[in-house]
């Protein structure tokens, strides 16, 4: 602990990195009842805290080494701080990206002097790659995580933090992906002040660290969640697993939709807007106090600090993040109701609606006797969906609580209007994969198989996964050959046949 505290006190991030603010959020803070603090790194000049880490490294690299250049592997951040650091020193710099980085990072790190070169579709591909330019290249590697240098020069945010506000602090919130800022700052604040928690945040779909500091050794991903892609590590550092083991409290796992609703959270106490992997910290803040409320011992009035870490967002990834953020605020309901086709059940729908704000309302007649309406209701906490449900099955109607059915919000929602009499034999099955330029059309020439297309939605989201309904009516010998065909594509998929939204409205 020493060793770090020492790197960081004399770190090198000065030259090119801000003290950033440390800014109260009123907002968030009245509705979460405690006392919510951006610690607001998205306000350094490369829009990350990733350029601490990366200039204290190649700050403290011999002159022969500089000379040579330097490489990494980068989802963007990181990169840009490599980039900004070597045209600071006055070095060479080759940063492999995967090809699933959004664009606004690609060309940030051109705009830096940076020698882009795309390899993969996450971090751990592209880090691979660079591994095989640096021998070649006889370049020096800038590791994005797992060096005690970086580590070091992550670290001086705690030691920000503890500056800025000498006051009580119940936890410091972070977001990992291959674990350097946590490891740094945890560094830090134990050795300082042993009794503030520190917290990893991580996603469901990206929690390598979460799931190695349970089990006690460090595990591989098979693959990433790419939503977040500044955490999007299949493998946690062996040195920033080693002080996460040692420092970090607890680590929490969130979802998409919980990542959204803390961009907008941060949008409305700040008016900015960050990257998810920038908000993931937040996000596990509203988590843990929503925790600790349904427990015995209710969080109120603690300090709560969070890393605003990074601001590299796509501007069309706003679309799916402003649709994301009802559900990952519990501020919408979405539900199928089936009411029957008579003269009246409109009006008693209504009337049970009530006052309540309608988000969304799709129906087509498909039936004489029965209509399926898929609506969308505002909400004002988690537990009113159910509530809402179960008003309309007491008055009569039949109602399906949708709210977290992958199914209905990604899908259903954009295509409700009647059954097919030719939909015989149909298979349904939602897919996912790495958005990117010609990724859709690369999709389709994988389904060479001669089986029908009964169905296809598909809507570009502005995310880095794509996603893909598709209903395929496949003979009953050939199931076979299908199952044989899934497995061989390469693409996560989910078999949504029985789902009961596919019943009513497809």
């Amino acid at each position: 602990m020493t060793d770090y505290l020492q790197k960081i006190l004399t770190a090198r991030v000065y030259d090119v990195a801000i003290e950033s603010p440390l800014e109260f959020a009123s907002s968030l803070s009245e509705r979460m009842g405690n006392k919510i603090y951006f610690k607001r790194e998205d306000m350094q000049s490369v829009f990350s805290f990733k350029l601490r880490g990366a200039y204290n490294k190649m700050a403290h690299l011999t002159p022969a080494q500089l000379k040579r250049g330097v490489i990494c592997a980068s989802a963007g951040n990181h990169a840009q701080g490599v980039a900004l650091g070597a045209k600071r020193l006055g070095c060479r710099a080759v940063i492999v990206m995967p090809t699933t980085t959004p664009q606004v990072k690609v060309d940030a790190v051109k705009a830096r002097g940076g020698e882009v070169v795309l390899q993969g579709d996450s971090y751990s591909d592209a880090y691979q790659h660079a591994l095989t330019l640096e021998k070649k290249l006889k370049l020096t590697f800038v590791h994005p995580f797992d060096d005690p240098y970086v580590i070091a020069g992550q670290g001086t945010i705690g030691m920000e933090i503890l500056r800025q506000h000498p006051g009580d602090i119940h936890a410091i919130f972070v977001a990992i992906g291959g674990g350097g800022l946590i490891g740094g700052i945890a560094a830090y604040v134990k050795s300082v002040r042993p009794d503030i928690k520190v917290i990893g945040v991580q996603t469901s779909d990206s929690d390598a660290m979460a799931r190695s500091f349970k089990s006690g050794r460090r595990v591989t991903l098979s693959d990433v969640g790419l939503f977040c892609d500044g955490t999007a590590v299949k493998l946690a550092g062996e040195e920033t697993f080693r002080l996460v083991k040692q420092y970090v409290d607890d680590i929490i796992v969130v979802d998409t939709d919980a990542v959204c609703a803390a961009i907008k959270d941060v949008f409305q106490d700040t008016r900015s807007i960050l990257e998810p992997s920038g908000a993931l910290s937040i996000a596990g803040a509203k988590a843990y106090v929503e925790r600790a409320q349904a427990s015995k011992k209710p969080l109120k009035g603690q300090t709560l600090m969070t890393i605003a870490s990074g601001a590299n967002m796509n501007f069309d990834r706003l679309r799916f993040v402003a649709e994301m953020a009802e559900v990952g605020e519990a501020r919408e309901a979405v539900l199928a109701v089936t009411i029957p086709e008579e003269r009246g059940s409109f009006k008693r729908f209504c009337q049970l609606v009530g006052p309540r704000n309608v988000t969304e309302f799709n129906y087509r007649i498909s039936d004489s006797k029965e209509a399926h309406v898929f609506v969308g209701l505002q909400i004002a906490n988690r537990d009113e969906s159910g509530k809402i449900t179960s008003a309309f099955e007491k008055n009569g109607f039949r109602a399906l609580d949708l709210t977290h059915d992958e199914l209905a919000r990604l899908h259903v929602r954009h295509m409700v209007g009647g059954k097919s009499p030719l939909a015989q034999n149909e298979l349904l099955y939602r897919f996912e994969f790495p958005e990117r330029p010609g990724a859709l059309m690369r999709f389709l020439d994988s389904m060479a198989p001669n089986w029908n297309i009964s169905l296809f939605h598909y809507r570009n989201q502005g995310g880095d996964v794509g996603r893909i309904l598709v209903g395929i009516q496949v003979p009953k010998k050939e199931m076979k050959a299908f199952r044989e065909f899934l497995s061989g594509l390469g693409y996560r998929y989910w078999d949504e046949s029985g789902n009961p939204v596919y019943k009513l409205f497809l």
